[in-house]
């Protein structure tokens, strides 16, 4: 149930990314800006334009950071149908409509680059990740139990996914990689602060 919704979104996401970094070869390459996140606080699509500057710290950051987007987005879906505190609702809604472009983003980087899109056995380490076990937890839960939950959990993962962020600013080579990792740390450090409020609320 749960791992066939992930396998589903990562075929899906793949297969859009593929099709984004096909149009814009076929226009002839692109804009060198990077759309970040929108006041810092929400992300419009990043050109899939890759530098031909890059090194192995912004592969792993892109390899690593789609599934943990990922995760966060399949938690904030859980959020649709199970929070019942209405700015939890909000911030996960928010959460979605910010990592979602972000994946697709990252995933064109590394068609780009000539990268798998897997991070491996690395994986496994990436900072805030949940297990499978939270994961089952979160979507067993509904109503004031699962807004005290997610706010929790993604109160990690947002951690993980900051540090993460941070090591590729200080070491990337691709400029639209560190600019990205900038703005993933600047939103998801506004998000920390509003989670800890709301951990604190409930």
């Amino acid at each position: 149930m749960h791992t066939d919704r992930f396998i589903i979104r990562r075929l899906t996401l793949t297969a859009a990314a593929a099709g984004s970094f096909l149009l814009l070869t076929a226009c002839g390459g692109g804009n060198d800006s990077m759309a970040g996140h929108e006041g810092m606080s929400s992300s419009a699509p990043a050109t899939t334009t890759a530098s031909a500057q890059f090194n192995d710290a912004d592969v792993a950051f892109a390899q690593m950071m789609i599934p943990h987007h990922e995760q966060a987005v399949e938690m904030a879906e859980l959020a649709e149908t199970r929070a019942s505190d209405e700015e939890v609702k909000v911030l996960a809604a928010k959460i979605k409509a910010a990592q979602d472009p972000e994946i697709q983003t990252m995933q064109g980087w590394l068609s780009a680059w000539g990268k798998p899109a897997s991070p491996g056995e690395m994986g496994h380490d990436m900072p805030g990740i949940l297990s499978q076990e939270d994961m089952n937890d979160l979507e067993a839960a509904k109503g004031a139990n699962f807004d005290k939950r997610f706010a929790e959990l993604m109160l990690a993962h947002h951690n993980g996914a900051i540090e993460m962020a941070r090591t590729e600013q200080d070491q990337g080579a691709d400029p639209k990689a560190k600019e990205l990792a900038k703005a993933i740390e600047s939103a998801q450090q506004a998000e920390v602060a509003q989670l800890r409020k709301i951990v604190d609320r409930l």
